[in-house]
This record gives C-alpha cells, sequence and structure tokens, in this order.
C-alpha cells in the first residue's frame, strides 16, 4: 500500500493523525483513539516514500537532522508532515487538516473570540497541548482578518506552512521556515522592515523568537502566536520563566502592557454531533490581569477568570456549559470543498535555506541572497510557469 493510498484511508475515517513505523502496521488516530489497521509495512518501502516525498535536492538535511517537517497536499486531504529517524528506520508522523477552510463557524468556536482582532497592536497567545487546534485557531483568526472590512498586510512565520490562505481583503504574505527564511528570529527581524499590520508567529519555541515577538507587539502590530501549556496562566507564566531570572521582571513587565488576551483549548468529542470541537479557557487584559503579570502572581489568574463572565472571560467549565447548551454545531461533510489552492510551493525554487543552528549570527551556510526574492513574488491567483533561465541562475549567485 502506497503512502497516497494510507492517507486517503486515514482521511475516509475521519482521522486526525496517521503514524507509520517500519516493520509495524500503520495506526490511525480517531476521536483520541489509537487504531491499528493492514499489514507491517516494510522499512524500504517507507524509506523510498520518504525519498520520494522530500525530494533529492532536501534529502541531504534529512540526512543531517535526522528529520523533516513538510506540508503538503496529498489524495485531496491537506497533510502536515513530519519524516524522523527511528530505530527500525524511517517514520512518519501526519497530521492530516480539516479539508474546509479554517473559521471561528466552521470550528465551533465562540463568537467572542471575533473581538481578539478588533484591536491595532497587541499580542494575543493561543495556548494548549500538542494536537490540540492550536494553528487551526490562529488560522480562523487570520481568516476573520482576511474577510473583515478593513484591508490589513499579514506576514506570517511557520514551519511549516499548514494552511494557505487565499487573500480577500488582507494583503497576506506567508514565509515558511526552512524555504523562504533560515529561522523564526529572521523571520522576525525582516518582518519590522515589511510594513506589516499583522503579524502571525507558527511557534515561540525560544526565548530569542520571544524577546522580538513581545516587540513586534509593543512596537504597533497586532501578533498572533501559540505556546505550549494547559491553560493562560500556564501559558503567561511559561513566557515569562524562558528567561534569565535577571530580566523577568522586564519581560512581564513588557508581557502585561501589550498582552490583548489569552486562549488555552483542549479538544472534545461530542457523542450527539459525532464532531471534535475545541473547550476554551478564554482570558481577556484588564487592570487586575496587568497587575497580576508584572507581580508575577500567575496562580492569581485562575480568580479573575472565574469572576469575569461580564468581560467576555470564560473557564473551561463555562465554556462547556456554553457548548452544552448550544444547538446549531458546523458538521463537516465530504462535500465541503476546501477553498485552498493545490500547493504552495514557489513558482521560482531559491536554493534550500537551512535553519541555524546556534546563535543567528553565525551561519552555518554562506547566506543566501534575498534581494531577488523579494522582487519576484509569486502571483496570487493564477499560476505563471517561469523556463529555467541560466542568467537568472547568475544573478542569484552575485554577492
Amino acid at each position: 500500500m502506497t503512502l497516497q493510498n494510507l492517507i486517503a484511508t486515514a482521511h475516509e475515517n475521519g482521522a486526525s493523525d496517521l503514524h507509520l513505523e517500519a516493520g509495524m502496521p500503520p495506526a490511525i488516530r480517531v476521536r483520541g483513539a489509537l487504531r491499528l489497521f493492514s499489514d507491517p509495512i516494510p522499512a524500504e518501502t517507507l524509506l523510498a516514500a520518504a525519498k520520494e516525498i522530500i525530494g533529492q535536492h532536501h534529502w541531504p538535511a534529512f540526512l543531517e537532522r535526522r528529520s523533516y517537517d513538510l506540508s503538503k497536499t496529498i489524495r485531496g486531504a491537506r497533510c502536515r508532515i513530519n519524516i524522523l529517524q527511528t530505530s527500525r528506520g524511517v517514520g512518519f508522523a501526519i497530521r492530516l487538516l480539516p479539508a474546509f477552510q479554517a473559521t471561528l463557524d466552521t470550528l465551533n468556536l465562540h463568537p467572542d473570540l471575533k473581538k481578539l482582532v478588533d484591536h491595532s497592536n497587541g499580542l494575543v497567545l493561543i495556548s494548549g497541548p500538542t494536537g490540540s487546534g492550536k494553528t487551526s485557531t490562529l488560522a480562523a483568526l487570520i481568516q476573520t482578518i482576511n474577510l473583515g472590512a478593513e484591508a490589513k498586510h499579514i506576514v506570517t512565520v511557520e514551519s511549516p506552512i499548514e494552511y494557505s490562505f487565499r487573500p480577500r481583503r488582507a494583503f497576506i504574505r506567508q514565509r515558511e521556515v526552512g524555504r523562504d527564511t533560515p529561522s523564526f528570529e529572521q523571520a522576525l527581524l525582516d518582518s519590522l522592515r515589511e510594513d506589516p499590520d499583522v503579524l502571525m508567529v507558527g511557534e515561540m519555541r525560544d526565548p530569542e523568537t520571544m524577546r522580538l515577538t513581545l516587540n513586534a507587539a509593543e512596537t504597533g502590530h497586532l501578533v498572533f502566536a501559540t505556546v505550549h501549556s494547559s491553560t493562560c496562566a500556564e501559558a503567561l507564566q511559561r513566557v515569562v520563566s524562558a528567561f534569565p531570572a535577571e530580566i523577568q521582571n522586564n519581560v512581564a513587565a513588557q508581557l502585561a502592557d501589550c498582552l490583548i488576551g489569552v486562549v488555552s483549548q483542549r479538544l472534545q468529542f461530542r457523542q450527539s454531533q459525532n464532531i471534535v470541537v475545541p473547550e476554551c479557557e478564554i482570558l481577556l487584559s484588564s487592570h487586575p490581569v496587568k497587575n497580576f503579570i508584572r507581580n508575577r502572581d500567575f496562580f492569581k489568574i485562575q480568580t479573575v477568570l472565574e469572576t469575569g463572565a461580564e468581560h467576555g472571560m470564560w473557564t473551561f467549565a463555562r465554556y462547556r456549559t456554553w457548548l452544552e447548551k448550544r444547538t446549531n454545531f458546523h458538521i463537516p461533510t465530504a462535500a465541503v470543498e476546501s477553498e485552498e489552492p493545490e500547493s504552495i510551493e514557489p513558482e521560482i525554487a531559491l536554493p534550500n535555506i537551512r535553519a541555524a543552528k546556534t546563535k543567528p549570527e553565525e551561519p552555518a551556510h554562506p547566506p543566501v541572497p534575498q534581494k531577488p526574492s523579494s522582487g519576484s513574488a509569486p502571483a496570487l491567483s493564477d499560476r505563471i510557469e517561469i523556463e529555467p533561465d541560466e542568467e537568472f541562475e547568475k544573478i542569484l549567485k552575485k554577492p
């Protein structure tokens, strides 16, 4: 059975994840439960599939890191794929993304979340454990801006790009770490010179990315980012504690000043509708919240959540009650067609850009000229096929 057939089978069964390991049967995760099916897959089959999907140009990067991330549409299913080396050989961890354009309505999120995009500057954090739908919620908020009345310039930095946005009212640039930029840090530095109204940071993984994200939110940009945590208070504490102890007070003050809100979510299966919906905890910035953050009294934030219903705040328990009373759920069907383009690969492929492993100022490889990429942006709608040109290759190689 080919990789395409396995993904099609997982998609038909409504799976959220597909796991492939050499010498073991394929496994799919449906409504949180892991199920095995079919016969064990030989190591040679998975190795050949990995070489085919990564491509000859990027294969050395996989051999160096022993892992590779990409997103791709296969058999009509948008997939986020992690290819990894294990003790048995090459393995795949594939996340199947929704076939519909992510919006607050299609994800069955509360309408109050629209208030988070009504600001011109500040920071919005989306938190939750792995696999809780953080990226989908982030995409829904960006799509809300994209469909809004006012045109905005949106720049996203992702690793990899999971949802490809089709510009409506907004002017949208999407950059993928490793392909379009060497790192989150470099992309954030670049973005401050690109006149953005809205920035989306796929994940705040390290203190430098967090610092640049906070700076962007303070300097007149609306910034959306994700962080791994189980509650809103834990998300804020995680950001502050990522920095050295001697500057945590300054970081806490900076975070308090620029924070708009935090959404922490987890997925809940609803038996009556046979769907999985996000269950959220929503914290909005207020004077008590800002004071608790500045003083690093994160444990007191839960009290504000419980008493802040009239200010638009939601605890998990209160949100669960709202879900129980709700009747108009969006039910995804096979007839729903995605508005996403089939491919988001650039029309002009530049040399592979590898993420910096240590300090940004010490790249492991010679720098790739950036000017030609900004001057040759791909078209927003119809693809334009460009024939290879030796003169163009010479231009790219110039210092």
